[in-house]
């Protein structure tokens, strides 16, 4: 047998050899990824890539994690790439498998997030007949995927996984979709591997940092607003430096609050669904916005209202990666290109500036960030657990690294507002608002981080998008903890329909089944609880499960939101027959 130019020894070194083995295209594909770093993938398995779950079989270096649903799968290489910086990686058959998955791509595409998606796809001889799952992935990934290709020569295997971990990974980060033809996948081929994969960044230019630092000076009620991808722990500790030594005021955009401690005295709030309505009024009285990262989107942005497009009233510097999103859908004062983390360390250049009026109004900023942190009490008509209350409790009791993940969903509200987030990367949930992602997303970080605390918030809809993968956590042994906020319907969707048409439900009640017992048969801990005072021994008791544990907290379907409640509604649980 001959070898490659360079290949990869088990210690993970690379070693030079002037021999090229004789390599199938699974094999090839499998080196690959270990060359690029990967070290887990996604998947579930498909007769259309058989050659590559036979390179698995030779690769104990490569931990191959498989789910119950494609869609999971793909939402778990998503949070995988969130929480290491590196694609994530998912392999699914063609066709269904492909369709399933395409959640997991639209997520990352929406939380910018790098991750490569490999299909299997139908033997080259078959193409374009409607073979049997045949889809042109490429025309159907084009839309949700930063690149979408097609690998027809076992040869070029090498060049396109270079291609997809350097596109994934470059600007704004993104997926990227490979299909894999079966028997491409078969065919042998000799042919060098390449090097490793290195992520192109931008930096600020001198001459960017010096029209800031005059936006600053100029300015009287500053804010500084953090969201995207590209971070790293020390771009987040340089700007909290950065706002500490400028008394500046900071703002996370929507689902991105663990780029800043939330119990810093500098930090001012959340720009997302249920925003503090105060919070509100100031961004729109700031004069001026520095937006490090984020596209301020639609639920950024408030609907485009807080920040106006294309023309903000306020003065907008927008720093982002991505040269083509610069000026896209807002004309900003000061456009920089630049990476996040690039940006971050350039400020320390920066000499801090600090005005009078600044300090009033961060203090103020403040004040109105404490007081809607506040649980209000319940309603007197309040029945079961009293979810802001229980997120309160939560967010003092729970490690300072613990991962809090959820979906989408009204239940979604009491999180973002009462829950703290204090470290980077403790924040897992969907900018595109996906149901179902907490779930995937939490035996991900699991498997990642096995020293941490991950917990899951989902609503009763949100679970039961992917309840089969508590079979997976039970499998890989994941012990995460799930809450599952039981309201008995679709609630966001309720919410949204009472007001639009008053007493007329339709289309959002949920017969749900029995959570406890659901979670028990896939060998997880579980516990119902009713009320309030039962949370915290629940709790405690899933803590020390040893594996998976599920609570279903029955809480009052009446509270639609933290402040508002449905006329009426069907109780869930507290005076249900279920055993």
């Amino acid at each position: 047998m001959r070898r490659s130019r360079w290949s990869l020894p088990r210690d993970g070194d690379f070693a030079m050899t002037n021999e090229l083995a004789a390599r199938s295209g699974g094999r090839i594909l499998v080196d690959s990824l270990r060359i690029h770093g990967a070290d887990r993938a996604f998947c579930v398995p498909g007769e259309s890539y058989l050659d590559v779950l036979n390179a698995f079989h030779d690769t104990p270096e490569l931990n191959v994690v498989v789910c119950k649903h494609e869609g999971a799968a793909a939402n778990m290489a998503e949070a995988d790439g969130r929480l290491t910086g590196r694609p994530g990686i998912c392999f699914v058959t063609r066709g269904p498998g492909a369709t399933h998955a395409s959640i997991g791509v639209h997520a990352a595409m929406e939380n910018s997030t790098p991750m490569v998606l490999f299909i299997g796809q139908v033997d080259r001889a078959f193409f374009d007949r409607e073979a049997f799952q045949e889809i042109d992935y490429r025309q159907m990934f084009r839309p949700l995927a930063k690149w979408a290709a097609q690998i027809e020569d076992p040869s070029r295997i090498p060049e396109y996984v270079l291609r997809a971990f350097q596109t994934a990974t470059a600007g704004r980060p993104g997926p990227v979709v490979l299909a894999l033809p079966e028997d491409m996948l078969a065919q042998t081929a000799q042919v060098a591997d390449t090097k490793p994969f290195q992520t192109a960044y931008s930096g600020p230019r001198d001459v960017d940092l010096a029209a800031l630092q005059s936006e600053l000076a100029q300015a009287q009620r500053p804010l500084l607003v953090l969201g995207g991808s590209g971070w790293t722990a020390e771009a987040c500790a340089e700007v909290t430096a950065f706002a500490e030594a400028s008394d500046l005021p900071v703002v996370a955009s929507f689902r991105r609050q663990d780029l800043f401690d939330n119990t810093h005295d500098h930090y001012a709030g959340h720009l997302g669904l249920g925003i503090n309505p105060r919070l509100a009024e100031k961004v729109r009285s700031a004069d001026l916005l520095v937006v490090l990262g984020s596209r301020l989107s639609e639920v950024t942005s408030g609907g485009y209202t807080l920040i106006a497009s294309p023309c903000p009233e306020q003065r907008l510097v927008h720093v982002h990666p991505d040269p083509e999103e610069l000026g896209r859908v807002y004309q900003a004062t000061l456009f920089i290109n630049s990476g996040t983390a690039a940006f971050a360390a350039a400020l320390k250049s920066l000499m801090p500036i600090k005005s009078p009026a600044w300090r009033p109004w961060l203090t103020e900023l403040r004040r109105d960030l404490e007081a809607f942190y506040r649980p209000p009490a319940p309603d007197a008509e309040y029945r079961g657990v009293h979810l802001a209350t229980v997120v309160s409790q939560l967010t003092e009791s729970l490690p300072r690294d613990a991962i809090v993940c959820n979906g989408a969903g009204n239940y979604t509200l009491w999180v973002h507002r009462f829950h703290k987030y204090r470290q980077f990367r403790s924040e897992l949930a969907p900018v595109g608002g996906a149901m179902g992602y907490g779930l995937p997303a939490a035996i991900a970080a699991k498997l990642r981080h096995p020293d941490r605390t991950v917990v899951c918030f989902a609503g009763d809809g949100c679970f039961l998008m992917y309840p089969q993968e508590l079979a997976t956590a039970a499998q890989c042994g994941a012990a995460i903890i799930v809450l599952v906020v039981n309201n008995g319907m679709y609630g966001t969707i309720r919410m949204h329909q009472e007001r639009r048409y008053p007493g007329r439900v339709s289309s959002t009640d949920l017969a749900n089944p029995d959570f406890v017992g659901l979670a028990r048969s896939f060998g997880a801990y579980a516990e119902r609880v009713s009320t309030t005072e039962d949370f915290a021994g629940a709790f405690g008791r899933a803590q020390r499960a040893g594996g998976p544990a599920l609570l279903e907290l029955c809480v009052d379907p009446a509270q639609i939101t933290p402040t508002a409640r449905l006329a009426t509604a069907k109780p869930v649980g507290v005076e249900s027959s279920r055993p």
